[in-house]
């Protein structure tokens, strides 16, 4: 009997599910390729590499001037000066000239009582709230303050203060007593805050970027060199320009003390 062979009848699948595929996927090995980079997070505010200056390359206007809390030495120092120009304004002649006698850093009182008279000749602005370097001493106090802090700025404004006086009060001194000047040179009046405010200038040109350092030197120096050949007055004239010199000075004490109050020294004009 022949035998013969019914091929069996094979069933037509029916499809998968869409969930079952993926999951039969899941098992079958993947081909190596080019991995796909991830997609890019959200993006978020950009990293500050010194975080501790949010604002250093923004030119803040209100950070030019004094605060009780940002630059407390200066905000105090400059309402002491305020006082005492306003006392000024309204004193009679007599007593005014009584005060600045008495704080004056001539020859005289540099013998009698140095320290009182080179503390107390700092709390005077001559010429007043009007005076050019009123102004100064504002600007630049509080920037040299919010760079290296407020004791090292008083420092340097009285670094300045101190040396210049006696660069110019000890050549006179010793002037007199050669006999090169007469008596009356000794008690001549010598007050002010512009020794120390040209020697903050100076130094605080140190810290500034050299697009603003030369240019600010050149007009301070052209300023001075020109009220010195005027000849009005010019004990005075050279003792700011001597301040001026003590600031360039300086600049490696200065630039020392921005480092250690933060290590990043590159600033802007307003930090």
């Amino acid at each position: 009997m022949e035998r013969t062979v019914r091929a069996a009848s094979t069933p037509t699948p029916e499809p998968l599910p869409a969930g079952d595929v993926a999951a039969l996927l899941d098992g079958v090995p993947r081909q190596r390729g080019p991995v796909a980079a991830p997609a890019p997070e959200t993006a978020g505010p950009a990293l500050r590499p010194y975080p501790w200056r949010p604002t250093a390359r923004r030119l803040l206007p209100w950070r030019l001037l004094p605060t009780p809390t940002g630059t407390p030495v200066t905000f105090t120092y400059t309402a002491i000066l305020a006082l005492t120009s306003l006392f000024a304004s309204y004193a009679s002649p007599g007593l005014l000239h009584t005060l600045y006698q008495d704080s004056s850093t001539d020859v005289a009182h540099l013998l009698r009582t140095p320290v009182f008279v080179l503390l107390a000749s700092a709390v005077w602005i001559a010429g007043g709230l009007l005076s050019p370097f009123a102004l100064a001493f504002v600007l630049v106090l509080t920037a040299l303050e919010r760079r290296i802090g407020g004791a090292r700025a008083i420092l340097v404004f009285l670094t300045g203060h101190v040396l210049a006086t006696l660069a110019t009060e000890v050549p006179v001194g010793l002037a007199v007593l050669a006999g090169h000047l007469p008596d009356t040179s000794l008690h001549r009046l010598d007050y002010g805050i512009s020794f120390g405010v040209a020697a903050s200038i100076g130094a605080l040109s140190g810290l500034l970027a050299p697009w603003l350092r030369w240019p600010l030197l050149a007009l301070v120096g052209y300023s001075l060199v020109t009220d010195l050949i005027a000849f009005q007055d010019p004990m005075t004239n050279w003792g700011h320009l001597i301040a001026l010199a003590i600031g360039t000075g300086l600049w490696p004490v200065v630039r020392r003390w921005r480092r250690e109050r933060a290590p990043d020294p590159a600033l802007a004009v307003a930090a």
